[in-house]
């Protein structure tokens, strides 16, 4: 039986890695001077002395030149091997040379899941000092980060499990009972905003009656009055996004079909014709909103 309607398809990669000479390869991007300095180029050395090379560096051949490969992806990781004195290394090939970042499709772990990945290597053996200098951590933050999530409910944690949040978050949370807590991490997503600053807000506004130890938080030199109308606004801010939250499903199919109408609409020569002729000012609207390709503020989009 035949197969009607299939495609042949180009593979992206060569199917085998690829040991190849550091010297061979041309990098397509000039690192910054300052970035030896930086804590990233710290914490992937120590990964590779400790552990090894995890992710291999991107190569294509050079058409031009046989035996010399274009570096597209992985510049840092081969700085740090040419450091150590590597000569050689092992390379995934694309068969397309077009120099990209790969890394920027890929979303980068967050504290809850660098958790979980601390917990099975100690469940399988691997000593704390061994996980402290694969991350270039000191053994003392592997510990809190083992113990970072004692007291946070399940639920607050499943909202925050992919959010990049500070340790110090989860040990404000700690200090509210679990609805709180859910309230709290709700907040945090809901303005995009996930700093120690906010959560603290959010733990001053919190009423007595749900927070762990029954005391109320009182930052330095706030007055009682000041506190007082701090709560308010807080309330006030929680119910007024709930309401725009109410309204955001339904404005934003109407957009979506007025801008799926006004793409058609001006599509149409003569209609763009005469609107350029005699409405210009209306044209104008109508292309922006034909544009919009995100409902979502500039920072949530990205």
């Amino acid at each position: 039986m035949s197969v009607v309607g299939t495609r042949d398809f180009i593979l992206g990669f060569e199917p085998e890695l690829l040991v190849v000479q550091i010297a061979a390869l041309m990098p397509v991007k000039t690192l910054r001077p300052t970035l030896k300095a930086s804590h990233m180029y710290t914490q992937i050395s120590q990964s590779i002395r400790e552990i090894g090379l995890v992710e291999p560096p991107v190569i294509a051949r050079d058409p031009a030149t046989p035996g010399r490969y274009l570096l597209l992806d992985g510049h840092l990781r081969i700085e740090v091997l040419k450091d150590q004195g590597r000569i050689d290394v092992e390379c995934l090939v694309s068969t397309d040379d077009e120099a990209m970042t790969y890394n920027r499709s890929v979303n980068r772990i967050s504290p809850v899941m660098q958790r979980a990945m601390i917990l099975r290597a100690l469940e399988r053996g691997v000593p704390e000092a061994k996980i402290a200098a694969a991350m270039s951590l000191e053994a003392a933050s592997v510990k809190r980060r083992v113990k970072m999530l004692d007291g946070i409910c399940a639920e607050a944690i499943s909202q925050l499990n992919d959010r990049h949040c500070p340790l110090a978050v989860f040990d404000i949370l700690r200090k509210m009972k679990p609805l709180r807590q859910m309230a709290a991490a709700e907040l945090m997503i809901q303005h995009n905003n996930f700093s120690v600053a906010y959560a603290s807000a959010i733990l001053t506004g919190t009423p007595v009656a749900d927070l762990v130890g029954g005391t109320k938080p009182t930052p330095k030199n706030v007055t009682p009055a000041a506190m007082a109308r701090l709560e308010r606004e807080l309330d006030n801010l929680q119910s007024a996004v709930g309401e725009v939250q109410e309204s955001f499903s339904r404005d934003n199919l109407h957009l979506t079909v007025a801008k799926g109408y006004l793409k058609k609409l001006l599509a149409n020569r003569s209609v763009y014709q005469f609107l350029t002729d005699n409405y210009p000012e209306i044209l104008e609207q109508f292309q922006t909103i034909a544009d919009v390709t995100s409902t979502l503020p500039s920072n949530a989009a990205a």
